[in-house]
């Protein structure tokens, strides 16, 4: 079954840039957005100010994504706990954000016959107390991407 996926971790906040949370962390971000910047008119819509580090190598396994993810953020834990505990106090907060697509047949897959089941993962412990610490949200979306016809 195709298969495509990624995953990263957010910070966000309605009222701290992302450029004010890379300076507070010291760490450069993957990608950031810029609240009220996806739509202009007539007003612009509250979307939220996010700094991620993502992670979007195919052929790993989720957790093997989140590994990497982890591996950037880990030394930076304290500051990061600083920072997830500033934006709780005013509606912002953490997410370790997992994207799944299944039958995306639209995607070109090169090696796919060779590639290993992406199908199954786990958090470790590592994962968890990391979560846990900073007070990350997990949030999982997973979408089925074979059509009507497909699905019979």
């Amino acid at each position: 079954m195709p298969l495509r996926q990624y995953a990263y971790f957010a910070l966000f906040s309605r009222h701290i840039s992302a450029d004010d949370m890379t300076f507070q962390l010291g760490i450069t971000p993957d990608e950031v957005t810029v609240r009220g910047s996806r739509f202009t008119e007539p007003t612009a819509v509250p979307v939220d100010h996010s700094w991620m580090v993502v992670c979007r190598e195919p052929g790993l396994r989720v957790d093997e994504q989140i590994t990497r993810i982890l591996n950037r953020l880990q030394p930076h834990t304290d500051r990061i706990c600083d920072l997830t505990g500033q934006l709780a106090r005013t509606g912002g907060g953490a997410v370790l954000h997992i994207v799944r697509y299944f039958n995306d047949t639209d995607q070109a897959h090169p090696g796919a016959a060779d590639a290993p089941s992406l199908l199954g993962w786990h958090l470790d412990r590592n994962v968890l107390d990391f979560l846990s610490a900073t007070g990350a949200e997990l949030d999982i979306d997973e979408y089925d991407m074979a059509g009507a016809e497909d699905a019979r």
